[in-house]
């Protein structure tokens, strides 16, 4: 059995910052890649590459078929992964091979991991591939097992009143009592369509069986809007470098809602809601600003709601 396997330094470092419980599962890597590897008839294919949670490893299958052997500690943000890939039937998304629910492992397709959509240079081109994906994913129902969007509607409004002495600026405090207003207008409907929750350029990979599939979900059971503040913040210094960010912005505010069929004053309250919950984010990290690209963002949707 394969019981070795280079877990990149960087990686290491920075998800060992997590607590007692991401140290145990670092320690245990290597012994759980071996036991997949060696369970599923899988040989290493290049060096292992890593998100923010999760170590990808690029494998060869028996038959010599390319894929990757994806390593995630099982947390509850986690949770929802299998159900939501196989809902979506590799429609749009990465395809799952198989899963080790226990250990948290997930055999995937290969996909092009040197050419996201961020290489795509057009942003109206690189913004309508990534609009026609999300339309496809979130025409689905969402499954049993993945979180709902009413549940995190609703811990964000709790998190309001203690988070706000937190921000330095009464602006921004403004800001977020008015994020938090939208949801709770809205929070009554969440919505109960398969939401990617991160889908951004970053991920969104070329592939073989479809030009460009979605990497990374993190399911969600929800309305479509709120999906959209991931694509609208993705590579941002493109917006910057127009010279007119509400311009760029509702280019793409346009884009996206076209394509999913969405209703613009909802979709303006969920993107605020996004904006909400990065800013509580940030506060739960022990920052006391906003970052500029949310207040940006937020700014423009505001002046232009309806």
């Amino acid at each position: 059995m394969i019981d070795y396997i280079d877990v990149p330094d960087a990686f290491a470092a920075s998800y060992g910052t997590q607590g007692a419980g991401a140290r145990a599962w670092l320690a245990g890597l290597p012994r759980l890649a071996g036991d997949m590897l060696d369970r599923w008839g899988l040989r290493p294919d290049g060096p292992a590459t890593h998100g923010m949670a999760s170590l990808v490893l690029p494998v060869l299958r028996e038959d010599g078929t390319p894929a990757v052997l994806r390593l995630q500690e099982v947390r509850e943000e986690s949770a929802g992964v299998v159900p939501g890939l196989r809902a979506w039937r590799g429609e749009g998304v990465v395809r799952l091979l198989d899963h080790d629910e226990e250990g948290g492992a997930q055999l995937l397709e290969r996909l092009d991991a040197a050419r996201p959509l961020s290489t795509v240079a057009d942003d109206d081109t690189a913004m309508g591939i990534l609009a026609g994906i999300m339309a496809r994913l979130t025409s689905v129902p969402a499954p049993g097992g993945v979180r709902r969007l009413a549940d995190i509607a609703a811990a964000m409004l709790d998190q309001v009143p203690a988070a706000l002495p937190a921000l330095r600026d009464p602006d921004e405090q403004r800001l977020v009592r008015t994020c938090a207003s939208a949801v709770a207008e809205l929070a009554g409907e969440p919505g109960d369509r398969l939401l990617h929750w991160d889908l951004h350029y970053g991920n969104v990979l070329a592939g073989e069986r479809e030009p460009w599939l979605a990497i990374d979900p993190e399911p969600l059971a929800g309305d479509p809007a709120f999906e959209l503040w991931p694509a609208l913040d993705s590579g941002w210094d493109r917006v910057e470098a127009t010279g007119d960010v509400a311009r760029a912005v509702l280019r793409r505010f346009d884009l996206l809602t076209e394509a999913l069929g969405l209703d613009r004053g909802r979709a303006v309250g969920w993107t605020l809601g996004r904006v909400l919950q990065n800013a509580l984010w940030d506060v739960e990290d022990g920052g006391a600003a906003l970052e500029p690209a949310q207040v940006a963002l937020a700014t423009v949707l505001l002046r232009h709601r309806g």
